[in-house]
C-alpha cells in the first residue's frame, strides 16, 4: 500500500494478527487487546480496501450485518452503558469498524476512548469482572456469526 507515495505495511492486511474470535474469507471479528476496555472488538474486511463506498452494496452489507452483531453480542454479554461504532482508519487505511463497549466509570467516559483519560478509572475490581465475561463473549460471537 502506498500512503504519500512511501509504501506502508497494512497490519490488518495479515489476517492472522490479533486475537481472531472468528473469521471467514471476506471479514474477522478480533478482540482487541485493550486492558481498559474489556469486549472490546474489531470487525475487519479482509481484502485491503480503503473506504466503504469502494466496496460493492452487497459486500458492504454483509460487513455492516457482522458489525451489528457483534454489537449485538456486546451488549448483552458486556451490558454496556453504550456502545461506540467507529470507523476511522486514518492511520490505517483498511475498512475496519471498531466495537467498543462504553460505561460512565470507564477512563475516559464520556469522550472517545481516543482522547486524554479522565483523572478517574474504574476500580480495579471492576475491570476484571468485566474482563472475566471475555470467554463468554468470544463464544456467543461465534455462536452468532457461525450460523
Amino acid at each position: 500500500m502506498s500512503i504519500d507515495g512511501k509504501e506502508v505495511r497494512c497490519e490488518l492486511c495479515d489476517s492472522s494478527r490479533g486475537d481472531v474470535i472468528v473469521s471467514n474469507a471476506q471479514w474477522r471479528v478480533i478482540l482487541v487487546d485493550d486492558a481498559n476496555y474489556p469486549g472490546f472488538c474489531r470487525v475487519i474486511w479482509n481484502a485491503h480496501v480503503k473506504e466503504m463506498t469502494d466496496m460493492s452494496d452487497a459486500d458492504r452489507g454483509a460487513l455492516m450485518q457482522v458489525v451489528w452483531q457483534t454489537e449485538a453480542v456486546v451488549r448483552e454479554i458486556m451490558q454496556p452503558h453504550k456502545i461506540n461504532l467507529a470507523s476511522l482508519g486514518n492511520m490505517v487505511p483498511h475498512v475496519h469498524w471498531h466495537v467498543i463497549p462504553r460505561y460512565t466509570d470507564d477512563a475516559h467516559f464520556p469522550n472517545p476512548v481516543w482522547a486524554a483519560a479522565n483523572a478517574s478509572a474504574p476500580e480495579v475490581s471492576t475491570v476484571d469482572a468485566r474482563r472475566k465475561l471475555l470467554p463468554q463473549l468470544r463464544a456467543a460471537i461465534r455462536a452468532k456469526l457461525n450460523n
